[in-house]
């Protein structure tokens, strides 16, 4: 989506572009193929753009934030153990409370749970790939999950993934959902990867995540922050 909510005319205004990734990425193959030729055409907002529909926040079940359980069949997933956590803020800091969450992810050996993904790489019976939570009054989220791996794309000759997670948040209505990814501190990969590069210089580095000792389980999973700004300067860059 290209909208944000301005709080204080209760409308959607346009993206900034210096902060998020244009429609076109030359370097990223696809955007060529999917990118409008043409000037969007502003449309008038009526009362079902502002307000509905929300869907799925009553509909969450105790063990959709733990991805290490949630697909759970006959044992414990592989891979390494993570606790990823991080809070949903507006432009002024301030927490935006009882927001929707999903992730999406491949796992430890890079390959999604989907028909269209026929990686050469194990599928992991144990592993669903996906979660959701909500964000509390803090603007607090939290998954486990695995780490995922790195995987090969046809964009270019040897094309690989760094490893991501997907980030899918829900506004007040389907118009207000945001996506975005979370990349891994020193990934060697990310100098190399089209998508990332696609975000302005100086907004990438907010796609990164932070190791956090403090959200680091002993003997359990390694802890992982990463905040999500929804507006104004140090607004996360979102796929368009």
């Amino acid at each position: 989506m290209d909208t944000v909510v301005h709080e204080t005319e209760g409308d959607f205004g346009p993206r900034d572009w210096a902060q998020h990734p244009p429609y076109l990425s030359p370097l990223y193959k696809s955007t060529v193929l999917r990118s409008p030729r043409k000037p969007l055409i502003p449309m008038k907002q009526g009362l079902s753009v502002r307000s509905g529909p929300v869907f799925g926040q009553d509909s969450l079940d105790p063990l959709d934030h733990d991805l290490t359980k949630n697909g759970r069949v006959n044992g414990e997933p592989i891979g390494e153990r993570m606790i990823v956590t991080g809070r949903v803020l507006d432009e002024s800091g301030r927490p935006v409370p009882h927001t929707l969450l999903e992730i999406w992810q491949a796992n430890a050996c890079g390959r999604y749970v989907h028909r269209w993904d026929q990686h050469d790489a194990p599928l992991d019976p144990n592993f669903f790939g996906a979660g959701r939570c909500l964000t509390d009054a803090e603007g607090r989220y939290r998954f486990t999950t695995i780490k995922p791996g790195a995987y090969p794309w046809g964009n270019h000759h040897n094309a690989w993934r760094p490893a991501h997670i997907h980030f899918s948040l829900f506004g007040p209505s389907f118009l207000t959902r945001l996506v975005t990814q979370m990349y891994f501190p020193g990934d060697p990969l990310l100098p190399l990867d089209p998508i990332y590069n696609g975000v302005p210089e100086g907004a990438r580095e907010l796609l990164v995540s932070r190791f956090s000792i403090d959200v680091t389980e002993p003997v359990w999973a390694l802890g992982y922050e990463f905040d999500i700004v929804l507006r104004g300067r140090q607004a996360t860059p979102m796929e368009g």
